[in-house]
């Protein structure tokens, strides 16, 4: 690809072990080749382990440590799913503060599959439209959330998806929205 149109642009993605690691890597990969940084964002330094549903895959780095990343210094989140990732996310009380921190500031915010479970626990789901893995719905539903089944659905600052099938969707949605972002920063630059 020759035209970087995220060049300049940070995406923090926040996991931890028990991600579906093709919901962090390809998303990751996407936004690299169109010129993001994206910085592996967990609890705890080293690694995490990923996931292919059910069963181990590879470890991967982590970049920075939850504790240590401060909303200010990124231009949007990527929130992987996997179900062990997001039931262990949403109960830390830092990945809730940062995604509240990027909501309230308008910041983009990508979530696919169970990853919605964190924006449920940050308490940001009320009157959002947003997709996810099919049993979620209720839990969407329950925090005031409109979910809807379509591969990608864009609302506001956010952009959601499914399943893993649906991730070339997923990473032109959030390339299409992470381009606005840089474009409108270019401008005020």
């Amino acid at each position: 690809m020759a035209e970087k149109k995220l060049s300049g642009l940070k995406i923090a993605a926040i996991t931890t072990d028990g991600v579906e690691q093709v919901e962090l890597l390809e998303p990751k990969k996407a936004l690299e080749e169109a010129g993001a940084k994206v910085v592996v964002i967990a609890p705890k330094a080293g690694k995490i382990q990923g996931f292919k549903h059910h069963d181990k895959a590879d470890t991967i780095p982590v970049g920075m440590e939850l504790g240590q990343a401060n909303p200010a210094e990124f231009d949007a989140v990527l929130l992987p799913g996997g179900v062990i990732n997001a039931d262990a996310l949403r109960v830390e009380k830092k990945a809730q503060d940062f995604v509240r921190a990027m909501d309230q500031q308008g910041k983009p915010i990508a979530v696919i599959c169970h990853g919605s479970w964190l924006l449920i626990s940050a308490g940001l789901m009320k009157g959002h439209r947003i997709t996810s893995w099919p049993t979620l719905q209720d839990d969407i539903r329950n925090a005031g959330g409109h979910w809807e089944d379509q591969q990608v659905l864009r609302d506001r600052n956010w952009v959601s998806s499914r399943k893993p099938d649906d991730i070339p969707a997923f990473n032109r949605e959030i390339i299409n929205l992470l381009a606005e972002v840089g474009q409108k920063q270019h401008k005020v630059a």
